[in-house]
């Protein structure tokens, strides 16, 4: 008998699954012990993991022949699991940032969705890696249905992404993003004055009741999972700012409901209220302003700028900066001069 539980993130494509060995537990080869139980794997990619110390027994990494005893507490965390879907390789461009053998370092634009699914089944990001990297395998069972994915960003979030282009950097990354040591940094522009400086939100999140596209704040982890977003001011605007948010957790919609939830939602954001004139004065000429800005962004106005990460096979740190998109930039500079002057 075996007691065992699971973890999903949301946003970080990864499975955490732990599993508590009976009393009456046979020694048994742990890569064995896994394979049993855990759907949709195989052997060698438990190896893969415990060779990336994907796998702890009793809080301590191991090899894949240790034995199993009873009692171990045993947890390993994976990319995702194969998803039953088609996936066709299509001629969409791509910005590559940086690139090796071993992964890639894209940079994401607006109204790009990253992966098949329901409503979207092709036109991805994952559609556009499969036709320009032909080293990532072909079927989705050879790659969990997502190629070379262990995160992702929102629809019009855009920035940094990194993809594994080989199933060991896949499984090494996965394990970086699950033990919090991925380095992520985003830009947004928000509604409303700080009062300080920099802060912390620390806030539980999970889906609304109302509207289930959408998370929102609660009080414990009754009804959301632990979320933990940094930021900090970048500049002032008066009745909008740009701050930058350094992540902790990777939830899905974490900035955008962190946000929203102290009073402080996205400039643009469709879902979470922020595609309205909530700051400022009841001037015509300031809402028409307002509204000029909207129209330049696709979306909420939010950038993953800048990554960093241990490399899997390089064997040290990596980092990697982006720009802000061109209407980002532009928005910007509109806000600069009407802060600067009471005319247009």
């Amino acid at each position: 008998m075996v007691t065992k539980t699971m973890d999903e993130q949301e946003e970080d494509l990864f499975e955490h699954y732990n599993y508590v060995a009976d009393n009456g537990q046979e020694k048994l080869r742990i890569d064995k012990f896994l394979m049993d139980r855990i759907p949709n794997t195989s052997r060698n990619k438990i190896q893969i993991a415990a060779h990336n110390g994907n796998i702890l027994v009793n809080k301590l990494k191991v090899k894949p022949n240790y034995k199993v005893k009873p009692k171990d507490i045993i947890s390993i965390v994976l990319p995702y699991p194969v998803r039953e879907l088609e996936l066709k390789p299509q001629n969409i461009p791509v910005d590559i940032v940086y690139e090796d053998n071993e992964l890639c370092i894209v940079n994401k634009a607006a109204n790009t969705v990253v992966h098949p699914g329901y409503g979207n089944y092709d036109g991805t990001l994952v559609n556009a890696l499969l036709y320009h990297f032909n080293n990532l395998p072909e079927l989705p069972s050879d790659y969990f249905g997502r190629p070379g994915l262990v995160h992702r960003l929102d629809k019009h979030t855009t920035g940094l992404m990194v993809i594994a282009k080989t199933e060991n950097t896949l499984t090494n990354l996965a394990k970086q993003f699950f033990d919090r040591t991925i380095q992520r940094r985003y830009q947004a522009l928000v509604w409303g004055d700080f009062t300080e400086d920099k802060g912390t939100i620390d806030l539980y999140i999970g889906r609304s009741i109302k509207n289930r596209k959408l998370m929102i704040g609660y009080p414990n982890k009754d009804h959301g999972k632990h979320a933990v977003t940094h930021f900090k001011v970048i500049e002032r605007f008066g009745y909008i700012t740009l701050i930058e948010c350094k992540l902790e957790t990777g939830r899905t919609h974490q900035i955008r409901a962190h946000l929203k939830h102290i009073g402080h939602p996205l400039f643009n954001d469709l879902e979470y209220g922020g595609d309205k004139v909530l700051k400022g004065t009841s001037f015509t000429k300031y809402k028409q302003f307002v509204e000029n800005c909207f129209r330049l962004f696709p979306g909420q106005a939010l950038h993953a700028k800048s990554l960093g990460f241990h490399h899997p096979t390089l064997n040290k740190e990596v980092n990697f900066d982006s720009e802000l998109p061109h209407y980002f930039l532009e928005v910007l500079n509109k806000w600069r001069r009407y802060t600067n002057s009471s005319t247009f």
